[in-house]
C-alpha cells in the first residue's frame, strides 16, 4: 500500500467525521430525507421466521458492498456516509465493504485508508486495496473488468462466510441516500429478481439518462435512440419503442430489462460464490460491449435473467446534480404508496436479438447469446 500525501492526510479527518456522522454539515452534500424504515426492517434479520432459523447459530453474511473509486473525494461524504448508515441499519454482522481505489491524487486514497480504524471499531469488515491499473492506457474494458473482479475478491475467495443468496451492492461514484440503497436491495428480494438497478443521470442542460451504452431494455434496445451519427437529440424520449416498459417507467414501477448498471445495482451473489461468473471484456468475435452488459449477458446464460430497473431510485454523480434529479424525479420515500403488489413483474425470457453498438456509428442487431454455447 502506497504512502499518502501529508497535506491530504491532514485533511482526511474532516471527511471521516462526515462519513461516520450523518448529521455532520462540514460538506455541502446531498440532503437525504428522513423516512419510515419499517419497509426495510425485515432485511435486518432475513432468516427469522424461516424453518431453518436458529437463534444460537451464527447467520452467514448477506450484504456485500463493492466499489471502484478514482478521484472521488467530493462525493465521498455522501456516498460512503450513506453506505455506512445502511450497513449500520442492516447490521455489521451481516455486511462487508470492499473498495478498490486507483491512482487518486485528490485525497480519495487518504480518506479510504484512514477509514480502516473507525470501521474496525464499529465492527464493519472493510477490505481496502489500491491499484495502479489505468483503464485509459490499455484495453479499457478489460481493465475495468479486472478492477470490478478485484473488488469482489473478498466475497469470491471466502464463500463459506456468505449466504448462498447474499446480495452484492455494487455502486458507482454517485451521490445517493440510504433509502436508495435499501430500495434496490428490497426490490431484488420482493420481486424475486436476480439483479436490480437504479437510473443514473447527467446534467446536459436537461437531465439525461447516463448509462445508455450499457443498458438495454427487454427488447434488446437502448433506453433512448442514438442515431448512427452519434446524436443524442432523442435522449428525452425514453423507451420510445417499448410501450409496456414506458408505462411502468412513467408510473414508477420496476420494469424488466436485458441489461443495466445505471450507477448502482444489487444482484445475487450465488453465481459468484459458485465461481460461475466474473466480469470480462468481449471475446473474439463477440460484440464489443461494456463489462456490465457482458455480465448481464452471462447472468442470462446461467439462468439469472430476472433483471429489473427500479425507477424510483435516481442518482447523479455530484451532490449538486443529485439534488436536482431528486427534486425533479422525487425521492424513493415520496413514491411509496403501500401498493407493492403492483410492482410485481411478469418475467420474460431474453430478447432474440440485442442492439450491438461498439460505437454509435456502427450499430447492429445480434443474437443475445452470441458466442455463448449452451451446456
Amino acid at each position: 500500500m502506497r504512502e499518502g500525501n501529508a497535506t491530504l492526510i491532514a485533511e482526511a479527518p474532516l471527511y471521516i467525521e462526515a462519513i461516520l456522522r450523518p448529521e455532520d454539515t462540514t460538506f455541502d452534500r446531498l440532503e437525504c430525507p428522513t423516512f419510515n424504515t419499517s419497509r426495510y426492517e425485515y432485511l435486518q434479520d432475513p432468516l427469522r421466521g424461516k424453518p431453518q432459523y436458529n437463534i444460537f447459530s451464527a447467520p452467514k453474511r448477506q450484504f456485500f458492498f463493492a466499489l471502484n473509486l478514482h478521484e472521488n473525494a467530493p462525493v465521498l461524504p455522501r456516498l460512503l456516509g450513506s453506505i455506512i448508515e445502511t450497513i449500520r441499519f442492516l447490521g455489521p454482522d451481516q455486511s462487508a465493504l470492499s473498495i478498490v481505489e486507483g491512482r487518486s491524487t485528490d485525497g480519495t486514497y487518504e480518506v479510504l485508508q484512514m477509514l480502516r480504524a473507525p470501521l474496525a471499531e464499529n465492527g464493519i469488515p472493510y477490505y481496502f486495496n489500491s491499484s495502479d491499473k489505468n483503464p485509459e492506457e490499455v484495453d479499457r474494458i478489460q481493465m475495468l473488468a479486472d478492477l470490478r473482479n478485484e473488488a469482489l475478491e473478498p466475497l469470491v475467495n471466502n464463500p463459506k462466510e456468505w449466504s448462498n443468496d447474499a446480495t452484492v451492492i455494487f455502486l458507482n461514484d454517485v451521490s445517493l441516500c440510504m433509502e436508495d440503497i435499501l430500495e434496490l436491495v428490497h426490490q431484488r428480494i420482493h420481486l424475486k429478481a436476480d439483479m436490480t438497478c437504479a437510473m443514473d443521470w447527467m446534467d446536459e442542460g436537461v437531465e439525461t439518462f447516463y448509462d445508455v451504452w450499457v443498458a438495454r431494455d427487454i427488447k434488446g434496445d437502448t433506453f433512448f435512440e442514438v442515431s448512427d451519427l452519434g446524436s443524442w437529440d432523442s435522449a428525452g424520449n425514453l423507451f420510445w419503442n417499448n410501450e409496456e416498459t414506458l408505462e411502468r417507467y412513467i408510473n414508477n414501477k420496476p420494469f424488466q430489462v436485458y441489461a443495466c448498471w445505471n450507477g448502482g445495482t444489487a444482484f445475487t451473489a450465488r453465481p459468484l460464490l459458485e465461481q460461475k461468473i466474473k466480469f470480462r471484456r468481449s471475446a473474439e468475435g463477440e460484440c464489443y460491449m461494456g463489462e456490465p452488459t457482458i455480465f448481464c449477458k452471462e447472468l442470462w446464460h446461467l439462468g439469472y435473467g430476472k433483471i429489473a430497473v427500479v425507477p424510483t431510485v435516481n442518482v447523479e454523480y455530484t451532490d449538486v446534480n443529485s439534488r436536482k434529479i431528486k427534486k425533479q424525479k422525487g425521492t424513493v420515500s415520496s413514491h411509496i404508496d403501500g401498493k407493492d403488489e403492483d410492482d410485481m413483474i411478469k418475467w420474460q425470457g431474453p430478447p432474440e436479438k440485442v442492439k450491438c453498438a461498439p460505437n454509435w456509428y456502427s450499430q447492429a442487431w445480434l443474437p443475445w447469446n452470441e458466442t455463448l454455447t449452451k451446456d
